[in-house]
């Protein structure tokens, strides 16, 4: 996996599920990103409120699906909604390290230890120490950090990994079909079975 700086950007991002399906699909009716990027100019394939936001969604989702091999549009495309949702998360993680060093730090951990739930407690100790770790997040705002936790909480919860819970969420333990699981092992992310089935 690649490594990339820790970047606060998933403040305005959302999980983007429909908008990432809709540029798989066209991509593997053999349209190029560019094309993707022209159509959603012209068109608001997103249907997004702003031409802002329509780039905004474009270039976060375009990064996500980028960030994984071609060869799984069509696999992708054939599987269930569920499994759907869990590639668009693996893709979600690849495009951004901090969210996934949350998944494998802190969702990993929990099903390790076999506990199923996620106070706002750990979402806090978690930036707590990476504020401990890295300068660039040290120099973070609480309203940034608080914001990044609802972020990834949302995305989570629409990946369908936790609740919706006002308190602690209820985690889910994804299943990986065992399509899912041959591609992404057969494409070197082991990393990412571990992070999504709690695997040390």
């Amino acid at each position: 996996m690649e490594r990339k700086e820790y970047s606060a950007g998933a403040v305005k991002v959302c999980f983007w599920f429909s908008e990432f399906r809709k540029v798989v699909a066209l991509l593997d009716e053999g349209n190029s990103m560019e094309d993707v990027k022209d159509l959603n100019q012209r068109k608001n394939i997103f249907s997004a409120p702003t031409p802002l936001r329509a780039s905004q969604i474009f270039s976060t989702v375009s990064a996500r699906v980028n960030s994984l091999d071609r060869s799984f549009y069509p696999l992708f495309l054939e599987s269930d909604l569920a499994a759907q949702k869990l590639f668009a998360l693996v893709g979600a993680m690849a495009h951004d390290t901090l969210f996934f060093d949350f998944v494998y730090e802190v969702i990993r951990e929990k099903m390790i230890i076999g506990t199923n739930e996620l106070p706002d407690s750990d979402v806090r100790v978690f930036f707590k120490n990476k504020q401990i770790q890295s300068e660039k997040v040290a120099g973070w705002t609480d309203i940034t950090l608080n914001r990044l936790g609802r972020c990834y909480r949302t995305m989570l919860y629409e990946a369908g990994v936790i609740d919706k819970s006002k308190n602690a969420r209820r985690i889910f333990r994804p299943i990986l079909t065992p399509e899912c699981y041959q591609w992404l092992e057969g494409h070197g992310m082991e990393i990412f079975i571990n992070a999504l089935t709690g695997v040390r």
